[in-house]
């Protein structure tokens, strides 16, 4: 067991691609903690999603053993963190169990968005930060820029900026050793257990598998348990740290980070942010865990093939116990059966919980279209909040409705300022104020309805700044505006999973968008099939899906032509018939033309 003064708990924060996981994996070959011949790159990116992207999805610890110039051995306690807005809450759950965070900032990008996000995180959480200038080995390394930037938005002295580069390994010595000096050791305050639980796991053969800080006290197998949320309690089978798999030990002291394995097997009973004590000399109280966040973003989850509603419910549970800002309820369609209704971070977030859901648990899938929450006021002086189109009220009873605004930070080179303020009010937002950075970059302060960031805004922004641009949001509370509910009525029936809730103004080119697609991807019919898009009772957009026509004059040559208006009479008079009892066939494709389709018009 190592004693506290040797202890160093520490996460790595930065905004994306700022070469967190590769200065993490800088650190695993600096301290011998893998061996060149078993190392390959983002070696804690685990996540065959986060090696394809290139992002950090999970936060990722790992136990370090590190021989400092003073002769003396310290165990470091690493948790590697995501960079990306819509994974913030991962951040904040990796501070909670910290001391320090290092904070990373390219050397080519300088200070972004989300940095000053992490910074505020951080400071917020009382930690001590070692801040960092990465990729100097770069030509497009920019120090003096960065050393302002440092000064200027996060009022960070450039005499404590250290120099490194994850890459070659430059000045990551020097990081250690400063870890070392400027990063605090735990201090315990009392005997009795308290260790934080900041994630967990599925594991098929062994059950949940708690990530956890412990804060104070000790846990060893065997002892007994229970947790402060559930106060559900439970036998330790196992207690261990990463290193960075999975080790087996004998105990977890105060100050350490590791996990437990516990009879547990129902990924439900586990809440992260839970505090677990002892059962026989508890702790007078939880620890103070860490902000609970809500969703931004809800779309309906189903399964193409509705008899995999049972294993989606079940891989439901088990990733959201993995994450747990991820929330799910169940609902039902007309159209696509039963499913769930799935609230997000934001559009990346969902995208990976969907591929995760893929790839992770076999599931084939169809997301309906993303809605945030309405604050519909009727009437009779009711409110409700509405995420679901379907559960609109009638237009009729509605006194006015309110939309959620966020506030968001755009940091740019100031050549592109024009680009971004022209996007902004596209998005119907409006840019509070600008501040100049350095002499090369602004931070653009705007108000925007969060509807119209969630499908496409972090793609175009990236665009327009031709990659240079980064943003972080904050809710902003509500403000009126004057939505409608779109319906798209096939044969003149309403199918529930085309249903939108937008903007007045945007209404009529979303239908005419949702129709053409449809035209497009539902196949011809015996009679022709009207696809309209309508608001209320009134239609605003329609496109025909063409009928099959079979040759009614081909057996009839020569002879006069009300012969042939006779015959072509009689078809029609078929064909009305017909759509009077027909029914139309959507396939699965068409769903998934126009459900996954992210570009709105």
């Amino acid at each position: 067991m190592t004693d506290l003064a040797h202890i160093r708990n520490f996460c790595i924060v930065a905004h994306v691609d700022h070469g967190k996981s590769t200065l993490a994996d800088r650190f695993l070959l600096h301290t011998k903690t893998i061996e060149e011949r078993t190392f390959h790159d983002q070696i804690l990116d685990a996540m065959d999603l986060e090696q394809e992207r290139g992002i950090t999805i999970k936060s990722h610890p790992v136990r370090m053993r590190y021989d400092a110039d003073n002769g003396e051995v310290y165990e470091f306690n690493l948790i590697d963190t995501p960079g990306h807005v819509d994974f913030s809450y991962e951040v904040s759950r990796s501070l909670a169990a910290c001391e320090g965070a290092i904070l990373l900032v390219d050397a080519a990008q300088g200070v972004q968005a989300q940095t000053m996000a992490n910074v505020n995180l951080a400071i917020k959480q009382n930690l001590t930060i070692v801040p960092v200038i990465n990729k100097v080995d770069l030509p497009a390394a920019n120090l003096p820029m960065c050393m302002e930037q440092f000064e200027e938005l996060l009022a960070i002295p450039s005499e404590e900026v250290l120099q490194v580069s994850a890459k070659t390994g430059l000045g990551v010595r020097e990081l250690l050793e400063a870890v070392i000096q400027r990063i605090p050791p735990p201090k315990p305050t009392s005997d009795r257990l308290q260790a934080l639980i900041f994630d967990s796991v599925y594991d098929v053969y062994r059950g949940v598998v708690t990530y956890v800080r412990i804060v104070n006290g000790s846990i060893k197998p065997g002892d007994h348990i229970k947790f402060f949320a559930t106060s559900l309690d439970t036998d330790v089978k196992e207690v261990g740290f990463f290193s960075p798999g999975m080790k087996p030990s004998d105990s977890l002291s105060a100050g350490e980070v590791g996990y437990v394995i516990t009879a547990i097997k129902t990924p439900t009973d586990i809440s992260v942010g839970d505090t677990i004590t002892h059962v026989l000399n508890p702790a007078d109280e939880p620890l103070p865990g860490f902000q609970k966040i809500s969703p931004m973003v809800f779309s309906g989850v189903y399964p193409i093939d509705t008899a995999d509603y049972e294993a989606l419910k079940f891989n439901i549970a088990k990733l959201r116990l993995n994450d747990s800002a991820f929330v799910a309820q169940p609902e039902s369609s007309i159209a696509l059966g039963a499913g769930f209704r799935c609230g997000f971070l934001g559009l990346l977030h969902m995208d990976v919980v969907q591929e995760r859901l893929t790839r992770e648990y076999n599931m084939d899938l169809i997301l309906t279209y993303p809605s945030v929450i309405y604050h519909v006021f009727l009437k009779n002086g009711t409110m409700k909040e509405i995420d679901n189109p379907l559960y609109m009220p009638d237009p009729s009873t509605i006194d006015h409705v309110e939309e959620p605004m966020i506030k968001a930070q755009i940091i740019s080179p100031s050549t592109y300022m024009g680009n971004i303020m022209n996007l902004v009010l596209d998005k119907r937002g409006v840019c509070l104020r600008t501040e100049t950075v350095d002499k090369l970059h602004v931070m653009i302060t705007a108000r925007m309805p969060l509807h119209e960031i969630v499908l496409d805004f972090y793609d175009k922004l990236k665009t327009c700044t031709r990659g240079y641009g980064s943003m972080d949001y904050d809710p902003d509370g509500y403000e009126p505006a004057p939505t409608v509910k779109l319906e798209i009525l096939v044969n003149g029936e309403p199918v529930d999973a085309f249903a939108s809730i937008c903007h007045a103004d945007r209404a009529v080119a979303r239908a005419r968008m949702i129709c053409e697609r449809l035209s497009e991807a539902i196949p011809p019919q015996m009679f022709k099939i009207a696809i309209q898009g309508a608001i209320g009772g009134k239609i605003i957009a329609r496109e025909d899906v063409r009928q099959l026509r079979k040759n009614v004059l081909a057996k009839c040559y020569g002879g006069d032509i009300t012969r042939k208006r006779k015959l072509l009479d009689k078809q029609r008079e078929g064909k009305k018939r017909m759509k009077e009892i027909g029914n139309v066939n959507i396939p699965q494709e068409a769903f998934v033309a126009v459900l996954r389709s992210n570009d709105e018009n």
